[in-house]
C-alpha cells in the first residue's frame, strides 16, 4: 500500500482545476465524459494555436492564407473578432514565419500570439457547451 493522500476537489472554476489537479475527471449531466491530467485533456482537443487579429475586415482571406503555409490544420477565421487562428506543432517557428510573411505582405496586425487550450475550451469541445461559470457572465 503506497503512503500518500488523495484529495478529492469539486469545482466549477475550471483556472482553480488546472493549478491545483493532477487529475481530473469532467463530468457533464452526472456522466463522467473524460479522465485525464490537465495537460492530457488540453492535448485531447488539439495542442497550441496560433492567432492572428487583424486591424482591418479585408485583411482576413490574407492572414487565412499566411496562415495555412505554417500550421497544421486548416485555418479558422472570425470575421467579428477579426481572428485567424489554427493549430501549431513547432511553435517558435510558426510564429516567427507568419509574423514576418504578414509584415512582408503589409497586414496589419493587431495581435499575434501563441495560444495553449484551457480547460474553459477543452469542457466546451467535450460537452458542447460553456461552464455554468462562463454562460453566467
Amino acid at each position: 500500500m503506497a503512503d500518500g493522500t488523495t484529495v478529492l476537489l469539486t469545482t466549477q472554476y475550471l483556472e482553480e482545476a488546472d493549478r491545483l489537479a493532477s487529475r481530473i475527471t469532467v463530468i457533464d449531466q452526472g456522466r463522467a465524459i473524460a479522465d485525464d491530467s490537465p495537460d492530457g485533456l488540453k492535448n485531447l482537443i488539439g495542442g497550441d494555436r496560433i492567432e492572428v487579429v487583424v486591424a482591418d475586415r479585408s485583411d482576413i482571406p490574407r492572414a487565412v492564407k499566411v496562415v495555412a503555409r505554417v500550421t497544421d490544420g486548416e485555418p479558422e477565421s472570425d470575421d467579428t473578432e477579426l481572428r485567424v487562428h489554427a493549430p501549431v506543432t513547432d511553435r517558435v517557428a510558426a510564429l516567427t514565419e507568419v509574423a514576418r510573411t504578414l509584415q512582408d505582405e503589409g497586414v496589419r496586425v493587431e495581435d499575434l500570439g501563441l495560444r495553449r487550450p484551457s480547460l474553459d475550451d477543452v469542457f466546451l469541445r467535450l460537452t458542447g457547451h460553456r461552464t455554468e461559470k462562463e454562460a453566467a457572465a
